[in-house]
C-alpha cells in the first residue's frame, strides 16, 4: 500500500514543482479575479439598492458567497486538466502509463491537487491585500457543523471537478478535438454551478432540479454550506447526493478509460 502511495506522492511533488514555475501566471489570474470581484460587488450593490434582502439574504451575505466562491474556484476548480489529458492522448505520451503499474487517474489527480494548492495559496495573496476593504461586507454563520460538513463537501467537489475534466479529456480517444464539449460544459457549469448567481435565487423548481445534477456540487454546494445559504438538513441530503455523483463519475471515468484503450493506437511516447 505504502509503495503505491509513494508513486503518487512523487507525482504530487513533480506537479508542485512544475506549477510553482508558473506561479506568476496563477498570481496574475488571481489579481484579475479580484478586479472581477469588484464588479460583482458593484453589480449586486445596484441590485440591492432600495431593498434589504433578495431571496431572504441581505447584501453582505450574497457578497460573502461570491468571495468564498472565488476561493473555491482556485482551490478546487479544474482549469485546463481536460486539455492536458487530451494532449497526452493525442501525442502518445499516455503510452508510458500503459506499461507501468501506475493508475493514470490517480497520477493526474495528484498533479491536479498540487496545481490547486499553488493556485489557491496564490489567490489568497490579493484577497489579503483587499481584506481591509472587504471585511465590513463579510458575514459568516457561526455554526460548527458548517465546517464539519463543508470540508468534506469541498473535497468531494474537487473530485467531481477533476473527474468531469478527466472524462472530457478521455473523449480524445474518439474525437480529435474536445474544445466544443468543454465549452458547452463550462457554459452549463456557469449557470447550474452557481457561478453567475446563487442558485437559491432561482425559482424553486429550477433549484430543486439543479440539486440532482453534478454541476450543483462543484462550486455552489460547498460555498452555500460555508456561507449559510443551506440549512443542516439540506447539507446532509446534499452530501449524500454528492457522494452518489462522485461514485457515478468515477464509474464513468473508468468505463471511458477501458473503452478508450480499445481504440487507442500506441504510437509515440
Amino acid at each position: 500500500m505504502f509503495p503505491a502511495l509513494t508513486k503518487y506522492r512523487h507525482a504530487f511533488l513533480i506537479g508542485l514543482q512544475s506549477n510553482i514555475v508558473y506561479r506568476w501566471t496563477f498570481g496574475v489570474r488571481a489579481v484579475f479575479s479580484v478586479f472581477h470581484l469588484a464588479f460583482v460587488f458593484i453589480l449586486w450593490g445596484a441590485a440591492y439598492k432600495g431593498q434589504a434582502t433578495i431571496g431572504g439574504f441581505d447584501l453582505n451575505q450574497t457578497l460573502t458567497y461570491f468571495v468564498v466562491l472565488l476561493l473555491m474556484q482556485f482551490f478546487i476548480g479544474a482549469f485546463n486538466e481536460d486539455y492536458q489529458i487530451s494532449e497526452e492522448i493525442r501525442n502518445g505520451l499516455i503510452n508510458q502509463f500503459l506499461l507501468k503499474p501506475i493508475n493514470y487517474y490517480l497520477y493526474r489527480f495528484s498533479i491536479f491537487v498540487a496545481a490547486r494548492l499553488v493556485s489557491g495559496l496564490l489567490a489568497l495573496v490579493p484577497l489579503l491585500f483587499a481584506f481591509p476593504l472587504l471585511r465590513d461586507y463579510l458575514v459568516f454563520p457561526d455554526e460548527t457543523w458548517r465546517i464539519l460538513l463543508g470540508v468534506p463537501a469541498a473535497l468531494m467537489a474537487a473530485i467531481i471537478q477533476f473527474t468531469i475534466a478527466y472524462c472530457f479529456g478521455l473523449l480524445t480517444f474518439w474525437f480529435l478535438e474536445i474544445q466544443s464539449f468543454v465549452i458547452l460544459s463550462l457554459a452549463i457549469e456557469t449557470v447550474l454551478g452557481g457561478q453567475m448567481f446563487p442558485l437559491d435565487l432561482m425559482p424553486a423548481w429550477f433549484f430543486r432540479i439543479s440539486q440532482f445534477l453534478p454541476y450543483y456540487y462543484q462550486m455552489y454546494f460547498p460555498s452555500a454550506i460555508f456561507t449559510g445559504r443551506l440549512d443542516q438538513a439540506q447539507a446532509i441530503e446534499g452530501l449524500a447526493l454528492q457522494l452518489f455523483w462522485v461514485i457515478a463519475l468515477l464509474g464513468i471515468a473508468n468505463f471511458l478509460w477501458r473503452r478508450g484503450l480499445r481504440r487507442h493506437t500506441a504510437v509515440g511516447g
